[in-house]
């Protein structure tokens, strides 16, 4: 079984928040994600997550995180990350989309509960 660690980085890694059959396999049916955003304080649960990943499946051509920190205690990983966009108007030009930091936890294998804050690019 994978670490809880490795699950994390391997979400990030692959842009599986673009994919929903990978969502889908790696999503807690519990999972809820409290992100203090530059749009304010969102809570979003599973079905939220989905719609998120819609979104962003019709709005980008291709998303890439690269990871600066990732690190983990037991169940709990803090990822720090930067989310790279290519805009379909745009495809040959990397876009700077927003820095997070999320704490996660993983239960059973996969993303059950997390915390994260972000800060769009300037």
């Amino acid at each position: 079984m994978e670490s809880a660690l490795e699950i994390v980085r391997k979400f990030y890694e692959s842009a599986g928040i673009l994919n929903k059959t990978y969502c889908l396999e790696v999503f807690h049916e519990d999972i809820q994600l409290e992100w203090y955003s530059s749009k304010g304080h969102l809570f979003l649960e599973h079905t939220d997550l989905l719609a998120l990943s819609k979104d962003l499946k019709h709005s980008y051509f291709d998303l890439r995180a690269q990871i600066h920190d990732i690190m983990s205690d037991g169940d709990k990983v803090m990822i720090r990350y930067t989310y790279y966009v290519r805009t379909f108007e745009n495809t040959e030009e990397e876009l700077i989309l927003a820095t997070f930091f999320t704490v996660w936890e993983v239960k059973d294998g996969k993303l059950f509960k997390g915390v994260q804050m972000s800060q769009l690019s300037n």
